[in-house]
């Protein structure tokens, strides 16, 4: 199996929703994707393609969001990552993965209470990291992010 392999065959099957790809290395990819095709993709990646999700990262780009989704094919050493861009900052919303694999649930509730993105579909997202006391409506990965005033008594 090689990348040129992979995004062939991803071409083929979702050629309509990737919207770029950029192969870093002979072992990396990423792939742009809108946020509506998700799930499917994911899916697709998890349950037939032979992937194993890694984990999903975030980031603020000053405007928008981003969700990074990373896969590994690990006998052959290739990564690839799809991106999804939320262009809705104050209302980031996009499907939750975690129907299609539960190992995505402690990641989507760091990203929901550090970035503010609803998953949707996704029934458990608690707070995990943050003080109990945390503003409600206040994300400290965002670059707009402004520190709240805290009782330092209860640090």
């Amino acid at each position: 199996m090689t990348i040129d392999a992979i995004v062939n065959d991803l071409n083929g099957k979702f050629g309509s929703k990737m919207l770029d790809v950029n192969k870093k290395s002979p072992t990396r990819a990423y792939i742009d994707i809108y946020p509506k095709d998700v799930s499917e993709i994911v899916k697709y990646m998890f349950k037939d393609a032979g992937f194993r999700f890694i984990t999903a990262s975030a980031v603020d780009d000053f405007d928008a969001l981003e969700i990074l989704y990373h896969f590994s094919h690990d006998s052959s050493g290739i990564t690839v990552s799809f991106r999804a861009l939320l262009k809705d900052k104050h209302d980031p919303h996009i499907d939750t993965i975690t129907n299609i694999t539960r190992s995505a649930w402690w990641i989507e509730r760091e990203m929901h209470e550090l970035f503010g993105i609803e998953f949707d579909g996704n029934s458990d997202l608690r707070p995990l990291l943050l003080p109990d006391d945390w503003p409600k409506g206040v994300y400290p990965l965002r670059k707009d992010f402004i520190s709240p005033k805290r009782d330092s008594r209860k640090a």
